[in-house]
């Protein structure tokens, strides 16, 4: 089968592999479609947060079980199916408490081991969720994303009518900016320097002028955003972080202290992912609008370094297959 393989910091090939054994509890899936995830192109950057090398990326990805090892239930061969990117322990305290997106040993599909950017896949069927009949194939491969983005608005809880104001126009700045707007009834600004990408988003959601607001999303990584945020939301507002810093010097702190500004992490899911599976139905529409036309697996190599050019002015780039 064809597979993307990462060996190292920018080395990325496309390669021929043998089908993998299945382990007992596992299932093969015939990968649909991946998605290139913002961590996907930190981890070709940067060679952290692996196992071991070389490894199949993709953590976001859709297909169809075709063959499972063992127990099954409630999975089937032939059912449609996402991955659940989180790899956890199951016995830390955290995940004991339901809280695995907080396990103390957290991984994830594509680093822990192989993922979807192949042919065929094999998942431990716990990393498996089953997708409803009324979600579209062309979209289903966006239930990863969509989760994390729920996390967000879940954790950041907004009344309707709220005004957010949300930094950074990727994959979960935009999904969170039509989640906020379309299930919290909020109004929503966006700070975003890419001209096409804000357009792009504001085709999906109604976006307000820039203003005071006392609620704020940071999903970009940039400290200059983060304190763009700092700087306009009202004292005692909140601001939910889920862009991945590299650095954050000139972040200021005190403006937090004197003016008693909240931050609240939010880290990939809890039980979102199923959540977005209720919604992405009817939200189909807006979805497709936001992803560029998919490519192949012979393309991922020179995908990788357009997107890290920034000459993607969509929110996802997904491989079809």
């Amino acid at each position: 089968m064809k597979v993307v393989r990462l060996h190292g910091i920018e080395a990325v090939t496309v390669e021929q592999a043998a089908l993998p054994d299945l382990p007992s509890g596992w299932a093969r899936v015939k990968v649909h479609s991946a998605g290139i995830c913002g961590s996907d192109l930190h981890n070709f950057k940067t060679g952290k947060w692996f196992a071991s090398l070389p490894v199949t990326p993709g953590h976001e990805l859709f297909g169809m079980i075709s063959e499972i090892n063992g127990e099954a239930d409630p999975f089937r061969v032939g059912m449609r199916v996402v991955a659940d990117s989180r790899v956890w322990c199951g016995e830390c305290a955290f995940c004991l408490a339901g809280e695995n997106n907080l396990c103390e040993s957290l991984g994830f599909v594509g680093e822990v081991f192989d993922g979807g950017f192949a042919e065929e896949a094999i998942l431990p069927l716990q990393s498996l969720l089953a997708v409803p009949d009324d979600v579209p194939d062309d979209i289903a491969v966006l239930c990863e994303p969509l989760g994390v983005a729920l996390r967000v608005v879940n954790q950041l809880n907004p009344a309707e009518g709220d005004s957010v104001c949300v930094a950074g126009g990727g994959t979960i700045g935009g999904l969170t900016a039509l989640l906020l707007s379309r299930l919290r009834n909020c109004r929503v600004q966006l700070l975003e320097p890419n001209l096409q990408r804000y357009q792009l988003i504001s085709s999906v959601v109604t976006l307000d002028p820039p203003g005071v607001y006392a609620l704020a999303v940071e999903a970009s990584g940039h400290p200059a955003a983060l304190n763009a945020l700092i700087g306009g939301i009202r004292s005692g507002g909140r601001i939910a972080l889920v862009g991945i810093f590299h650095h954050t010097d000139g972040v200021d702190l005190n403006a937090l202290v004197e003016r008693e500004i909240s931050l609240t992490g939010c880290s990939v899911f809890r039980d979102e992912q199923h959540e977005a599976l209720q919604v992405m139905a009817a939200l189909a529409g807006d979805l497709r609008r936001l992803v560029a036309p998919p490519i192949s697996l012979d393309e991922v190599p020179e995908t990788y370094l357009a997107l890290l050019a920034g000459k993607s002015d969509y929110l996802k780039t997904v491989i079809k297959l």
